[in-house]
């Protein structure tokens, strides 16, 4: 066993624990920021090389993904047994320099190369700031930590659509990818040089194992467990749909109402930001309310599961109404009940394994969500865009019209699989409680 000794005599006060969080906020911002910033120049990008939106799928979506998800598992394991801090302090440098050289590239091969690297040096942040949060704070605001963390990806949609497209409409798509890119190394020292690495268990009041148990023996705990099962899935269907929808939601509004790439990046930007980090901050202080007050951890569960559900009808009034003004609003509101589900879904899962798992468990979840969502999502959507482009085209639509009209609809289908996920949340709270570790 770790020393006990240890434990309990890491002294950390409460305002360092919240500079800890706020802290990994803006790594988590500059990491989001890195990732989507292609979002907004898709249409740039498309026009310069002739892309189609299967390419532009790729791109944002599989390319990124992949090398992003499975390296998640062993940077995870490591992560269960080295410095968290150092990890996450290198892969930051990582995912800042591939960013940089994304403004470099002359091709698509060089592009999908530069996406791949940045997936690289991403695939070191979120498991093990998970890990650290766990062990900065106790179970009963576990959620509202989380989604703290969690409201880095709108802070990072927001200074990446609004540095994004302000840079690119004056000095070009290119240079704004070393403007995002180049902060990073700052922020990786801040990181090393301020952030404190807690024993393990500290938030539990006792120490952990001295080592993490057998990879295969944490993977079948996990999946002989039907709330985590039924939680991978529940989280990756949405994420499907919200990596899929969020990434054309450019195009969109500029194919559809006629948005320059300069209007797209600002009115998405505010959006992106208000209703976000609003609505992840929300969906985790309202699980921890109710788990506390009803005495029920399965509202953990509940609360995102219900905020799913209500979002599909709203979204789907978002893509169908003629005024901008009605289209916007309905954008934000959303993406308000669109992001609750992710403080309490990432604080869920480290109810499910043990102090030395805790990466390795975050990592997990985070394989089947970004290869089901964020590697076919966007995918998908450009695919289904493209199919119904062909089918409008052969109705008689104008080629303006069919492009427009095409991607429309891939995202009202899209929006639906948000049903299947709202599904799965009800059954992963059904067993919670029982598959939980030491509650």
């Amino acid at each position: 066993m770790q020393s006990d000794t240890a434990t309990s005599t890491f002294q950390v006060k409460p305002r360092y624990r919240w500079y800890v969080v706020w802290l990994l906020f803006a790594v988590y911002v500059l990491n989001f920021v890195d990732r989507q910033i292609l979002i907004i120049l898709m249409e740039p990008i498309r026009l310069e090389f002739g892309f189609s939106d299967k390419q532009l799928g790729l791109l944002s979506g599989l390319a990124f993904a992949v090398l992003y998800s499975t390296l998640g598992i062993p940077i995870a394991r490591l992560a269960d047994r080295a410095s968290r801090v150092n990890i996450i302090s290198v892969s930051i440098l990582v995912w800042s320099a591939a960013t940089v050289l994304t403004g470099f590239a002359r091709n698509f091969t060089q592009l999908l190369l530069a996406r791949v690297a940045v997936g690289i040096g991403e695939a070191g942040c979120s498991p093990p700031a998970y890990s650290l949060l766990a062990d900065y704070f106790e179970k009963e605001k576990r959620t509202t930590a989380f989604s703290i963390y969690s409201m880095g990806i709108y802070g990072g949609v927001f200074v990446g659509f609004l540095v994004g497209a302000l840079v690119a409409e004056q000095y070009g798509w290119r240079v704004a990818f070393f403007v995002v890119g180049l902060p990073g190394i700052v922020l990786a020292l801040v990181v090393k040089l301020t952030l404190r690495e807690p024993p393990r268990g500290l938030s539990d009041g006792r120490a952990a194992e001295a080592a993490p148990p057998p990879f295969r023996r944490v993977l079948g705990t996990l999946s002989g467990k039907p709330a985590f099962r039924h939680l991978a899935l529940a989280a990756a269907l949405h994420a499907f749909v919200g990596y899929g929808v969020n990434g054309f939601h450019p195009s969109f509004l500029i194919r559809t109402h006629g948005y320059s790439v300069a209007e797209v990046g600002v009115v998405l930007s505010i959006v992106s930001a208000v209703s976000g980090i609003g609505g992840t901050w929300f969906g985790g202080w309202l699980a921890d309310r109710f788990t506390v007050l009803r005495r029920d951890v399965r509202w953990q569960l509940w609360i995102p599961g219900i905020a799913t559900l209500i979002n599909v009808p709203v979204a789907l009034l978002a893509y169908t109404l003629p005024e901008r003004n009605a289209v916007i609003g309905m954008l934000f509101v959303s993406l308000v009940f669109g992001v609750m589900y992710l403080g309490p879904t990432f604080a869920t899962i480290q109810r499910l394994v043990t102090a030395r798992e805790r990466a390795l468990g975050s990592a997990l979840l985070l394989l089947v969500i970004n290869l089901i969502g964020l590697g076919l999502g966007p995918w998908l959507v450009g695919v289904v865009s493209d199919t119904m482009n062909q089918f409008y085209l052969a109705e008689g639509s104008a080629a303006v019209a069919a492009k427009a009209q095409g991607l429309r609809t891939a995202l009202a289908i899209m929006v639906c699989i948000n049903i299947w996920s709202f599904a799965h949340y009800m059954l992963a709270a059904r067993t919670l409680e029982r598959d939980s570790v030491n509650q």
